[in-house]
């Protein structure tokens, strides 16, 4: 079901796999030698960018009962969300801007505009689904222990409400990442340690409270007062919660374009016996997506739409990722792997329909348990018969092969 050979899987010797892994990281010290004052500029910009739509759309909802100035402080204050939580909050705490050696802006001091607190997502995020991306039991990402993502995943009857259970994630996308490394059952059971999750319990707690306290009473409190009407503060409220919402949605899609659609492969544990760092850049390409953007979405998503690049180099500033890209397709065309990109719109409803499939009893579904969009491993080429130079040129003729049974299957009708 899973990948558990990748160099078989992948089509590549042991020597293509390390050859792979020295040319990236090459990249690497290419793109960090090169980082400078652009860089700096860039950063301190989107700061600012951030700042000011967030300070616009406040003061706009001062007048939150006049609804051209509630409609225009809620798009400010909603954008401003977006870009702190994905370009600023997401990519600084991955040590991206920490080579400016300032203490403002750095991964161990930066806390985001979000009820997770920051040293629970880094645990989470930068250790447990960067370092064991999408192996399954691993990395806990792989369908956020709430939806069903691959068959590697047993069917439970819960699964059945998982397309209901998928809307309520992406409206409290900011909820369940907060939740997501307390493992409150474990400490309610008793098989974690309780010294270790109640301090962890009193940080979310405060964290979340401040947050509320911000958005839900401070800032529609201070509205009501400047408007001196009850309607002032709730149409505030309704503001910032629509923010919130606008918000949660966008980053849940963004995540999900980049780790579900088809072609984002899962890995079983035996991956990880002995990876070597060609190997572990084997898996970040194969175990995500990219999904097409200029440079406003881009800009937008955290610059995620570079997922795979993202991926490879957690830690390198979002905004080198484009650059990156294109030496990494040519690396993809030289090692003939696929460059798993599409729209913004077809890597979502590609992800979206294996989340309503996996929804059902394997019996209901037609794929094979080797060959399917959202659940592939090495097994599926075994009746190609010759083995393909390259990943790429095997699925290529994968997709012929099918292609003419189907056309043999129709004249035979």
């Amino acid at each position: 079901m899973a990948i558990s050979d990748i160099n078989e899987y992948a089509h590549l010797s042991d020597a293509d796999v390390e050859a792979l892994g020295v040319e990236l990281d090459v990249l690497r010290r290419r793109v960090e030698s090169d980082l400078g004052m652009r860089d700096v500029r860039y950063l301190r910009r989107t700061i600012a960018a951030q700042r000011g739509l967030e300070v616009l759309g406040r003061l706009a909802l001062l007048g939150s009962n006049r609804r051209s100035l509630w409609l225009a402080g809620t798009v400010w204050l909603a954008l401003s969300k977006i870009i702190e939580n994905m370009e600023l909050g997401h990519n600084v705490m991955h040590g991206q801007w920490d080579w400016m050696n300032d203490p403002e802006i750095h991964s161990t001091s930066w806390e985001w505009d979000m009820v997770c607190a920051s040293p629970h997502w880094k645990h989470s995020h930068n250790y447990i689904h960067h370092k064991y991306t999408n192996v399954i039991d691993m990395d806990h990402d792989v369908g956020y222990k709430v939806l069903r993502v691959t068959r590697d995943q047993p069917w439970r009857v819960k699964n059945l409400f998982q397309p209901l259970q998928n809307l309520l994630l992406a409206a409290t996308f900011e909820w369940g990442i907060a939740l997501h490394d307390l493992d409150l059952a474990g400490i309610i059971k008793g098989t974690r340690p309780r010294e270790e999750g109640i301090p962890e319990v009193k940080l979310f707690l405060a964290k979340a409270a401040r947050q509320l306290g911000k958005d839900y009473v401070l800032f529609p409190a201070v509205s009501g007062v400047a408007q001196r009407s009850l309607r002032g503060a709730t149409t505030t409220l309704a503001a910032n919660a629509t923010a919130n919402l606008t918000r949660n949605v966008w980053a849940y899609a963004v995540i999900f374009c980049g780790h579900f659609p088809d072609g984002a492969e899962k890995f079983t544990v035996e991956t990880l016996e002995d990876e070597t760092q060609g190997q572990w850049y084997l898996r970040q390409m194969l175990g995500t997506a990219n999904f097409e953007a200029g440079p406003a979405l881009a800009f937008m998503s955290g610059n995620l739409c570079y997922q795979i690049e993202h991926h490879l180099y957690p830690d390198l500033p979002s905004n080198r990722l484009a650059e990156v890209s294109e030496s990494v397709r040519e690396l993809c065309d030289k090692y003939d792997l696929p460059y798993n990109t599409g729209g913004f719109t077809m890597q979502y409803l590609r992800t979206l329909r294996t989340i309503n499939k996996l929804a059902l009893p394997d019996r209901f579904l037609s794929d094979g348990v080797d060959d399917a969009p959202e659940t592939t491993s090495e097994r599926r080429f075994d009746r190609l018969g010759e083995r393909a130079p390259g990943l790429r040129t095997a699925l290529v003729r994968m997709k012929e092969r099918r292609l003419s049974r189907a056309l043999r299957a129709r004249r035979l009708q």
